[in-house]
Order: structure tokens, then sequence, then C-alpha cells
């Protein structure tokens, strides 16, 4: 091969494949080393230069510097030793490479095979990065392709250029029957780089799909007029989908419906018939929760912020539509809302809440030591713990009608010396407390550790489970690699 066939082939090669030219130059001296190895029967290392210009190469002999001390067994010839390394070239430091110019080989038709078959090689990792390249830089649209072939469920997409895409099967829409030539939509989810080639999976279940099909079909989603805030769906079925107006002068749900109802129509008829509700969007969490009820209509709604729950009341008749057919209206609204919703009728919620709140006025009797009527004026102006009469800010408490600086400062001193109580209460108990029989037997546990972790509330296997490593990193000293094992073999039964 003359320095001219090789500049032929890099060009040929590299408009051909659309590859950069160093990529090409690249396989070629790989080509030339094996060969130049090969022709050595193995024993020597190689390394081969092509000038970019010229086309001119040298062949190197190479030994890479190791310790004095390594045992080599096979391809003696490759390594040099580092105390006769510093004999060759002084300064030479171990996993550097010593390399002396050698007779560069005559490429013949072996040589000349080889190459090529590193060279297709090369081009073709060099093809799937770049459709790596390219791909993921589009990951988040929904992309048409062919169908090429259904493989168990899964379906296999033809995007064109030679490049694949794969619809799982569990990533369709319920009942959907694709044959070869379809063709499909669907939103490019994750672009992988495998050895036989790029991986491109898609879906048409997740929500993203939902809400892009949106934007290809209500302009003012694109333009920002409007923003979808989030979305749910029960695929195949039903999804709802949450949207606000950037302009106080435009009507979102209208925009999104189209007129006619073609906009929601046309996604409708994408995802296979699914149902979709859109629901206005509002920055009052419990106004948000209401329209994504719909259509039930909530006579009710109290917010527990601590347990980010919500109890929506509706009319008895509703119940079953607030409900939906297996749940599917309340968990796609709890799911849209990002709350924890119960549904319950009018009368279900006046008689729980009566017994919270009974259970409260208890509470605030026996610990405060004030009648009933007392404790009802307490519940009814939104205290419901002791930390709230012990430190909310006297002058709230003041507001309430009767309630004078010395009935204040006398209640917030009974909260205080209530809550000091149960906390001795709660540290003797824990001081007595003793660890159970699978926390003491669980292997990497022993007395010690499992005493002082019984003292924190942890006794049983299932309690270590449930922690998390930088909590019982709190609880024992042990470090990092340790704690997280002892909570894996404390999870063993939850794999069996």
């Amino acid at each position: 091969m003359s320095r001219k066939d090789v500049l032929a082939v890099v060009e040929i090669m590299a408009n051909e494949k659309g590859v950069d030219k160093e990529i090409i130059f690249d396989a070629i001296e790989t080509a030339l080393a094996t060969a130049t190895r090969r022709s050595h029967d193995d024993e020597i290392d190689a390394r081969v230069e092509i000038n970019r210009i010229s086309g001119d190469y040298k062949t190197y002999r190479r030994w890479e510097v190791i310790e004095d001390d390594v045992y080599i067994e096979d391809n003696v010839g490759w390594y040099i030793r580092h105390m006769d390394a510093v004999d060759e070239k002084p300064g030479s430091e171990v996993g550097e490479f010593i390399e002396e110019e050698i007779e560069s080989i005559d490429f013949g038709r072996i040589g000349a095979q080889t190459a090529k078959q590193v060279i297709i090689q090369k081009v073709r990792e060099a093809e799937r990065k770049k459709v790596v390249e390219v791909y993921e830089k589009r990951i988040g649209e929904i992309l048409t392709g062919q169908v090429k072939r259904v493989d168990r469920g899964d379906v296999i997409l033809d995007l064109g250029d030679n490049v694949d895409a794969l619809i799982p099967r569990n990533q369709l829409v319920g009942r959907e029957n694709f044959r070869m030539g379809d063709r499909v939509r669907a939103y490019l989810q994750e672009v992988s780089f495998r050895p036989r080639g790029p991986l491109l999976t898609m879906s048409r279940a997740c929500n993203e799909m939902l809400i892009e099909l949106f934007k290809i079909e209500v302009p003012e989603i694109s333009d920002d007029l409007i923003d979808v805030m989030s979305a749910a769906r029960d695929v195949g079925f039903r999804a709802k989908i949450a949207v606000r107006a950037n302009d106080p002068r435009l009507d979102p749900i209208g925009a999104c419906v189209g007129m006619r109802g073609g906009r929601v129509q046309a996604v409708t008829n994408e995802l296979n018939g699914e149902r979709i509700d859109i629901i206005m969007w509002d920055a009052n969490d419990a106004q948000f929760v209401i329209n994504a009820m719909a259509p039930a209509e909530v006579t009710n709604i109290m917010v527990d912020e601590d347990s980010h729950t919500m109890d929506i009341a509706v009319e008895d008749e509703q119940l079953s539509q607030a409900i939906g057919k297996n749940g599917q209206n309340v968990r796609l609204a709890s799911e849209l809302t990002g709350w924890e919703l119960n549904v319950m009728t009018q009368s279900d919620m006046s008689e729980k809440h009566e017994l919270e709140s009974r259970d409260q006025i208890n509470i605030f009797v026996n610990a405060l030591d004030i009648d009933d009527e007392f404790a009802e004026v307490l519940v009814g102006e939104g205290f419901t713990t002791l930390e709230e009469v012990a430190y909310v800010p006297a002058a709230e408490m003041l507001e309430i009608d009767g309630f004078d600086e010395d009935l204040v400062t006398e209640l917030k001193q009974r909260a205080k010396d209530a809550l000091l109580t149960q906390a001795i209460a709660e540290e003797e108990k824990a001081a007595l407390a003793e660890p159970a029989e699978d926390l003491l037997n669980l292997e990497g546990m022993n007395p010690e550790m499992a005493k002082t972790l019984a003292q924190s509330g942890v006794i049983t296997q299932e309690d270590l489970a449930e922690l998390g490593t930088d909590e019982l990193l709190e609880l024992v000293e042990l470090d990092e690699a340790a704690a997280a094992e002892l909570i894996l073999k404390a999870r063993a039964p939850w794999f069996e």
C-alpha cells in the first residue's frame, strides 16, 4: 500500500461513510499495527504512525515499562522491566512506552484484508457514535417511525438512515396492535451506546407523550402562552392534564379543547381512544385538588399539611363518580396534584372530624387540666397539639376572646410541663426497650448494638430495614459500607 493509496482510501471512506478522516487514519494505523504483530507471531507490540499530509507511515516496536518484580507469562516481548528501561531511556517511568523504529511491512493481500476488517469495524463504531450524538439531542421529542417488526410484543421502529428504535411492550397504549409498515409516533426517552449498536428507547405510555402531543396540537403551548403544569395517565383509558394561561385574556382549557373539540380529539385518537380531562391549574393546592376531582363536585375539603393529605367530601350520590372505576378518578387526581386524597361522603367527613376533635379535646383536658368548654375553644381556634399551645407566639393567643396575658402564660407553661413529662416517660420507656429476637439474630448484629437500636425505637429487623444508611449511622458507630450492608441483610426478606 503506497502513500497515495493510503490517502485515497481515507478520502473515499470518509466521503462514503460520512465520518471524520481522523477515524479512518486511526483505523488504518490499527490495521497496520495488527498486521505487523501477526507477521512476528504476536511476539512484539507495534505502533504505526501515518503522516496525515504525505501518507507516509512509520512502524515502531514498543515495550511497556513494568515493575521489576511483576511476573509476565504471555506476550513477554511486549514488556520491559523498569531497571532495564532506564538503561535504554533514562527517566522512564512505569506505565510509559519505549519505542524503536522498525521496518514497515509490505502490505500484501492478507494485510489488506486485515486493514479492511479494522476499517469497517472502526467506521461502524463511528457511525453508531454519530447516531447516539444526533439522537441524544432529540431526547424529549416525539419521533415518527415505520414498524420494522414486532418481537414478543416489543415494537421495533425504523427511523430512517438505518436507525432503529425500540418501544417496549409495557410502553405501548393498551390493546395496540401494530403491523409491519405502520407509521407510529412515540416519545424518545433514552439513547444508549451498546456494542451491537445504539439503543433508542421510546414510549407511548409515559406522561411526557401526552404533554408533547398537546404541544403539537395546541400552538399556544408551543408559544408559551399556555403552560402544561402536570399530567397523569391510566394508559389507554383515561388521563388528566393541568394547564394554566400566562395571558389572563386566554382560556387555557378552551384552547386545548379546540374548535368543536378538534385538538383534544386529535390527541385522543393518537392514544388509541384514551379519554382526557383538561384541568385548570391553581396556585392554591386545595382549589387545584377541587378542579382535579372533576367531574365530581367537592362540597368540603380538609387539608393536613404535615402528612400532605386532603380529606375530600362529596354528596352521597356522587361518591362513586368521585372515586371512579377501580379508583381511577381519585388516583389520577392524586397523581396530578401530588397530594394523597381521601374521598368520603359529607356525613362521613363530619363524623371523622368530630371524633378527631373529641380526641384533641380530651388531650387538652387531661394534659392542661382544663374543662371541656375551655378545650373546645382551643380546638375551635385551630389548636391541634400541645406543641402549638406551648410555642405559638403569645400575641396570637391573646387575640382569642376572653384570653389575657396571665391566662396565656399559664396555658403555655402547662403545655410545656406536659410535653416535658411525656418526653421523660418516652425516654424511660426507650431505656427499658429490649430488641426483638430477629434483630438480635441478624448476621452482623451484636447485643450492644441491638440494645442501642432498641433504645432509639428500632426494635425489630423490619424497623432496621426501613432505615436509610444515614439514619443508621446517627444511631450507632459504623462505617458507611458496614451500615449499608447491615440494612441490606435486614431487607433480605423483602426480596424472598
